[in-house]
């Protein structure tokens, strides 16, 4: 029987062995009842920053809930674990499935992030496939970081649109840096959901499905950004496998993780 509900460790990142349902389920349960939730989808990307990042390991490792975003993250919780998944918890989807229900229930969300350009082209996007979804307020990245009081200034914005639910595309890993943090200030479901904005934006193209389900997004993003993310894929993506087929043989043991230290600058 899968394992589901549980925290697994795959590299020493906790990632959630949950389903779309279950986990667009807490979302919407803290959207109602106004409470806080931490939620990243990760792929292979996310898990190595986090390996070679002890500190951010640590933030990851404090989020209410950790997705695997990618094939290569669930077959990892199936190699390790046993955990049974049948799919990965796809941060675009997710997305998308949280929003229909958030205008189904007519709950309020907040975009923070990417640029003004697509943030009116994910408007005008959510104005055609969801006209009962209301968007409480859309605020582009600074593209730098900000100290304390500015984050609490983006905080105050933020509650005091009235939304329910807060999608915060900065990319990977400054999302997840602007989420852990900003869980402390705001009582609301923050999702960091990366690419997310630019999919539904209809900026950038989704692969076929067969290479989504074998797991080779990334050839399809690589071919599509090339020079932006070679080094990402084909760099990381091996020592993702060595160190998942370490774990596995028990002769590589990822490191304790510990309590995540507070910062002075918060990427937004």
């Amino acid at each position: 029987m899968p394992v589901t509900g549980e925290k697994r460790s795959v590299l020493g990142v906790c990632v959630d062995v949950v389903d779309y349902d279950a986990a667009a389920g807490r979302v919407m349960q803290a959207a109602r009842t106004s409470q806080p939730l931490a939620v990243s989808a990760l792929a292979v990307h996310g898990v190595m920053t986090a390996v070679h990042d002890p500190e951010h390991r640590a933030r990851l490792n404090e989020l209410d809930l950790v997705t695997a975003d990618g094939q290569p993250v669930r077959w990892a919780l199936n190699l390790l674990h046993h955990a049974g998944m049948r799919d990965r918890v796809y941060g675009p989807e997710l997305t998308w499935r949280v929003l229909q229900r958030a205008a189904a229930e007519g709950l309020p969300v907040y975009l923070y992030g990417s640029t003004e350009h697509v943030l009116a082209r994910l408007q005008q996007s959510f104005t055609s496939s969801l006209p009962a979804l209301c968007v409480a307020g859309a605020e582009p990245s600074k593209f730098r970081d900000v100290d304390d009081e500015e984050a609490a200034a983006i905080a105050g914005r933020i509650r005091a649109s009235g939304a329910r639910l807060v999608l915060v595309g900065l990319g990977c890993p400054r999302q997840e840096v602007f989420v852990w943090h900003m869980r402390e200030l705001i009582s609301l479901p923050l999702l960091a959901v990366g690419a997310a904005f630019d999919y539904h934006a209809g900026l950038l193209r989704r692969p076929p499905s067969w290479m989504q389900r074998r797991g080779l997004e990334w050839l399809w993003r690589l071919g599509l950004e090339p020079r932006r993310l070679w080094r990402r894929y084909v760099l990381l993506n091996p020592a993702f496998a060595i160190r998942l087929l370490g774990q596995w043989a028990r002769v590589w043991h990822p490191p304790a993780s510990r309590p995540a230290v507070d910062l002075q600058r918060i990427p937004a």
